[in-house]
């Protein structure tokens, strides 16, 4: 680890933290959503409202609530009302079958589910296929075919905070390693798992991150296509801001290019936050806004490694640095980062500062600079453990360091390459070979929007490298421009590394979060759609 960070007292709640933090911001912009404003005076009495809802409820210290919510004011208030009150909140995605409710119901043990409206029918088919009944608070405005299901026994959000506030000094005695909240991982790799965080890890993303790193301010409004149940999302759109007193710009809908455009030039944030694939598909856009449209002082890009030939393209377009990183749900935010002042597109960057890492080979030892190892890392904001997951915890979390699962290399100015997740990794004719160098490759042509790289072995059990491209014009003829990309990437690559298939899709399988499932592709046919 290098360098003192600044203390933390033992006993610490991160919600009063914040409370106290904006205490002199009560006139000042919180959250604006799709319907409402929240100033921070505002946010200090509903987090506290909510926090004795809980508690009148019935729910009590570290049981677990699952929130279930697009994002909107609510949201941001029962997270921090939860901590508030010693419960511990499990913010899940909002578009998910009832079948993934189910499972997340029976394995958090949630006793109480608060749902946007619109996935109230998937929470109560769930809790169905889950065989729990528990008590359910409906957020936000239902429709005329919700409310035939059987809502009269639910409590409306606004019912919940009916309530007098606990007191500024009402909040739980926690210790600030004590559990506070559950986040489960994207589901890159298949099950999602529990990964449970501390009050302490929120606080020091922001210390070590938000602030240095990404520099946010009082006066920025803040903008993330990446939702606020995502690791990424919180520190984004709740963590960060509310640490420095910022405002926030919050999207219910679904992150599209267009619903994107129309924010960034009504509310003019200065700071967004996506992920490279949502980059690839607003350059893609014809309706991309000119520079002088909109107000971006800063752009943070995460969840996968950032090609250099979009984040250079972006960058010239919008006038402003798209700063790549790699996080983790078991980091909670990024913790290897470009950074304004030494940044370099097609890396990720050099270790934020309070975190180490470290590129080991499969014998544990360190690789030499220019080679591929397995990341791990060390820092204060690691989650404990997953949730009922012994043998998946002890290979993660091994003493003071995470294995991430991802390979890198460090070149010799001290840049981290992406080379792919340690299950993606290819060898090819007994050499290493990096779906993401391939990819990068492929992105380079003029005539691919998207693609994604994955080994599958032949006839002879020998491992091929596929790649699945989605085209800037799919009418193209495919015969002809499988050609044209092979010789292209054998321009740039070493000749072993060129794909040996390639196989054009309309779309790449992708979760929520954006990350595409390259294990979704290795488990396909070999035909594109």
């Amino acid at each position: 680890m290098n360098a003192a960070r600044p203390s933390l007292p033992v006993r610490f709640n991160f919600a009063r933290h914040i409370l106290s933090l904006n205490a002199g911001r009560k006139q000042r912009l919180a959250y604006r959503d799709d319907h409402h404003d929240l100033s921070y005076g505002e946010l200090d009495e509903r987090v506290r409202r909510f926090a004795a809802g809980l508690k009148l409820q019935g729910i009590q210290p570290e049981q677990r609530i699952l929130l279930v919510m697009q994002d909107s004011i609510d949201l941001p208030v029962a997270f921090l009302g939860a901590l508030f009150a010693g419960v511990v909140p499990v913010p899940v995605n909002a578009l998910l079958p009832a079948t993934n409710y189910a499972f997340m119901l029976e394995h958090s043990d949630a006793k109480l589910v608060i749902t946007s409206a619109s996935a109230l029918p998937a929470v109560k088919d769930a809790m169905s296929q889950a065989r729990r009944q528990v008590p359910v608070v409906i957020s936000g405005p239902t429709t005329a075919q919700q409310d035939t299901l059987d809502t009269t026994a639910a409590l409306r959000f606004e019912t919940l905070m009916n309530v007098d506030p606990l007191p500024e000094d009402g909040h739980a005695d926690t210790h600030a390693d004590q559990f506070a909240f559950w986040l489960y991982s994207s589901g890159s790799t298949g099950q999602p798992k529990g990964a449970v965080h501390s009050h302490a890890n929120l606080y020091w993303t922001a210390e070590l991150y938000g602030k240095p790193i990404l520099q946010l301010q009082e006066k920025d409004l803040v903008f993330s296509a990446a939702k606020l149940f995502f690791a990424y999302g919180l520190g984004n759109a709740l963590t960060f801001p509310l640490s420095v007193g910022a405002s926030t710009l919050l999207m219910a809908e679904r992150a599209t290019p267009e619903a994107v455009f129309q924010r960034l030039q009504k509310y003019r944030p200065t700071v967004f936050y996506g992920v490279p694939t949502f980059y690839v598909a607003m350059l893609a856009s014809a309706n991309l806004p000119a520079r002088k449209e909109i107000n971006l002082r800063l752009c943070v890009s995460a969840g996968e490694a950032l090609p250099k030939d979009v984040g250079e393209k972006f960058s010239q377009h919008v006038g402003c640095e798209i700063l790549d990183g790699l996080g983790s749900t078991e980091m909670l935010h990024i913790f290897l980062s470009n950074r304004s002042d030494d940044r370099r597109y097609g890396a990720t960057g050099k270790p934020v500062p309070g975190y180490a890492v470290e590129l080991r080979d499969e014998q544990g030892n360190p690789v030499p600079v220019g080679e591929i190892g397995d990341l791990y890392i060390q820092g204060p904001s690691a989650a404990h453990l997953y949730w009922n997951e012994r043998e998946k915890t002890r290979d993660t979390f091994q003493g003071s360091w995470v294995k991430s699962g991802d390979k890198y290399q460090v070149d010799a100015d001290g840049y981290y390459v992406y080379a792919g997740r340690s299950d993606d990794m290819l060898k090819v004719s007994g050499q290493y070979v990096s779906p993401i160098e391939v990819e990068n490759a492929l992105m380079g042509h003029e005539a691919v929007l998207e693609c994604a790289v994955v080994g599958k072995p032949d006839g002879q059990g020998l491992m091929k490298t596929i790649a699945y491209v989605v085209l800037q014009n799919p009418a193209r003829a495919h015969k002809e421009i499988e050609a044209e990309l092979k010789a292209f990437v054998k321009t740039c690559l070493a000749p072993h590394k060129y794909p040996r298939q390639i196989i054009f899709i309309s779309d790449l399988p992708k979760t929520a979060s954006g990350k595409i499932q390259r294990f979704r592709l290795r488990e396909s046919g070999s035909h594109g759609t």
